[in-house]
């Protein structure tokens, strides 16, 4: 089957977290990590989001820097890839900042769920099955997804052996708690997947990026 490449993109502290014990923001990340994000960014056809993420931060991040712009636009690509946001709902608050940002936005939710005709979405697609999803992708001319979260969306995608990249920024500090990339309770099973380690930089300000793909 053709399907999308994946890669899961994530900052998190060095003992795995991605909030303190108490949630919220962690506010992870640095310059560095930033523009590894950017590259990321730059690389995709689509970043796949979960709508929880997307209402506690408001916005999805979006390509600044002039060259990685400049590259996309040289290949004949949108500036921004395309935005896919999954809801077992469909409501999003019209409020948030990222219904103003300038990039393609997809709704993916459960078939049959009536979606009000507001807009605020360019395209509907149903959320069934991941084969079916990665099948519409492709015909869509989405090659290359990055997973920008939440935790439960990974977890699921780790699970059923998609991802097929990490793309992760370690940074100095430990928060503890609950909140890990992967889902201290969620019960998945990954089958012991190993991984083959690609890239490793530094990125400054103490912060390291590790980049493997699945072996």
């Amino acid at each position: 089957m053709n399907r999308p490449e994946l890669r899961l993109v994530l900052a998190t502290s060095l003992d795995g977290r991605l909030a303190p014990p108490e949630g919220g923001a962690a506010h992870l990340g640095g310059q560095g990590d930033r523009r590894a994000l950017e590259e990321a960014l730059a690389w995709a056809d689509g970043c796949l989001i979960g709508a929880e993420t997307l209402r506690r931060h408001g916005s999805t991040c979006l390509i600044r820097a002039a060259d990685l712009l400049a590259q996309r636009l040289a290949a004949g690509r949108s500036p921004q890839p395309a935005a896919l946001v999954l809801s077992r709902t469909g409501q999003l608050p019209a409020e948030l900042p990222f219904f103003q940002q300038p990039l393609e936005r997809w709704l993916l939710v459960p078939p049959g769920l009536e979606i009000p005709a507001n807009g605020q979405f360019q395209r509907h697609w149903p959320l069934g099955p991941w084969p079916d999803l990665w099948a519409g992708c492709w015909q869509a001319g989405l090659e290359r997804l990055v997973v920008l979260g939440g935790a439960q969306v990974a977890s699921q995608l780790l699970a059923g052996h998609w991802i097929d990249e990490l793309q992760l920024t370690l940074c100095p500090s430990l928060l503890g708690g609950p909140h890990g990339w992967i889902p201290w309770h969620g019960g998945e099973a990954f089958g012991g997947s190993s991984w083959r380690l690609v890239e490793h930089r530094p990125l400054g300000g103490e912060e390291l990026l590790l980049r493997y793909r699945r072996a």
